[in-house]
């Protein structure tokens, strides 16, 4: 497929996981890429692997800062000519803290920052150069709409939910549009530096956890002319997660039990 070819997407965290799946997938369908991260020897790492140096530009990015975010963007356009895509995949989390158990303000501040506004930034500056048809994926999480625990992190991840909404009535006039993908559990650093996501595959119907290829996918297809009629949504990549309590009840064996003291009919 070369649903990118003469595109030109600003990517951000670009340098590991999610971000750099999709680095490789946008630029295997012909993208030509920002690569922003703070990470700059992973972005170092990244381009020798892609090769191709004339469709990538590493930068130095990080979105809690404005200045940073404007900077990067005007890079992007002053070296490639235009913009057509915004994939803002960077944010983050710390140990998924409750506000009742922990989470002090200045915890509660720092992780809405990184994970809502943060990727308000990148849309801010990259919105004046996009032209019709061009595009906005966010990622998000399936913490933004179900209960996971991690309060700011998830308190974050629903506002994104809910500004690509009214983003998406607001740019619609212009021809662009904005999405977002939440992923459900995904193996990534974050996973690995807590001993690995595999045991939470039980969790999910399709019988594993996710993997950033899975993500990079359904960002790929949402900032592509594949979904031109498609904006304002919210698209969870969660292994059936999300479809309802049915497998944890077949798990657990309730699925079918007659009418007991602990399974009582519906009154």
């Amino acid at each position: 497929m070369e649903r990118y070819m003469d595109r030109v997407v600003f990517l951000t965290g670009a340098a590991r996981g999610i971000g750099e799946a999709t680095a490789r997938r946008l630029f295997a369908e012909g993208a030509s890429l920002a690569l922003a991260d703070r990470n700059t020897g992973g972005l170092d790492t990244l381009v020798r692997d892609l090769g191709a140096p004339d469709r990538l530009l590493p930068l130095s990015c990080d979105i809690t800062d404005r200045v940073s975010v404007d900077a990067a963007v005007e890079a992007t356009v002053a070296r490639f000519g235009r913009l057509d895509c915004l994939v803002s995949v960077a944010g983050g989390s710390l140990p998924l803290q409750s506000i009742l158990e922990g989470l002090d303000d200045d915890g509660w501040t720092a992780q809405l920052d990184q994970n809502l506004g943060g990727p308000m930034r990148c849309i801010r500056a990259a919105v004046p150069h996009l032209g019709r048809g061009g595009s906005i994926v966010l990622v998000g999480s399936v913490n933004g709409s179900q209960a996971w625990g991690g309060d700011a992190y998830s308190a974050a991840k629903a506002g994104l939910e809910n500004l690509a909404k009214n983003l998406a009535v607001e740019l619609g006039p212009a021809g662009v549009r904005i999405n977002v993908v939440a992923p459900a559990t995904t193996r990534t650093p974050y996973w690995d530096a807590q001993g690995g996501a595999g045991h939470l595959a039980v969790l999910y119907p399709l019988g594993r956890v996710g993997e950033p290829e899975d993500m990079a996918a359904a960002i790929a297809f949402l900032g592509s002319d594949d979904a031109s009629w498609i904006t304002g949504i919210t698209l969870p990549v969660d292994g059936g997660g999300g479809a309802g309590p049915l497998h944890a009840l077949k798990r657990l064996g309730t699925v079918g039990k007659q009418p007991s003291q602990d399974y009582p009919e519906p009154s």
